[in-house]
């Protein structure tokens, strides 16, 4: 996991916020706040949000929901899966925290080219907080992944999605 400070663009932090956005559309449906984009060509071509509660399936993770609206839409237009395993290799990911070692490797086995994550998953991390998946020998996990960098502790992304993730029920 490398940190990036000149990746911090005016795009990067807009694809961000449209992140963030999804986070609170999960959030406001009582589910774990995590939301996601997926970009291709400077183009958001999917997005997705945690669904675990609502679908009651623990495997419905933002990025998955996002994964899986892309595979339906290419399935749909007739693509090859060689052509789809091209264009995943040509999207970015923006995720709000770090993917958990689910999708992190779900993320790798796509061969996704970047992942952009706002804050780390001290849990469940796949990206370097627990596991890191993208560092493995095998070609797809060659996709440079990378946490945003603190922009100082009053950084409006850090602070959003440090916000988005604490606890919305006490035990």
């Amino acid at each position: 996991m490398a940190s990036h400070e000149e990746d911090c663009s005016p795009d990067t932090l807009a694809f961000m916020e449209l992140a963030i956005q999804q986070a609170k559309l999960a959030m406001d449906s009582l589910e774990v706040p995590v939301g996601c984009v997926i970009v291709e060509d400077g183009k958001v071509i999917a997005s997705g949000r945690n669904r675990t509660t609502e679908t009651r399936n623990a495997t419905r993770h933002a990025e998955m929901e996002a994964i899986d609206i892309l595979l339906e839409h290419w399935q749909k237009n007739g693509l090859s899966k060689l052509e789809v395993a091209e264009k995943f290799s040509n999207c970015y990911l923006y995720v709000t925290c770090e993917p958990c070692i689910m999708c992190a490797a779900a993320l790798s086995i796509l061969g996704i080219k970047e992942v952009c994550y706002g804050c780390a998953n001290d849990k469940f991390g796949g990206c370097g907080s627990i596991l890191s998946l993208h560092l493995g020998s095998s070609e797809p996990l060659k996709s440079l992944w990378f946490h945003l960098p603190s922009l100082g502790n009053t950084s409006m992304l850090s602070e959003c999605c440090h916000r988005e993730r604490k606890p919305k029920f006490s035990a």
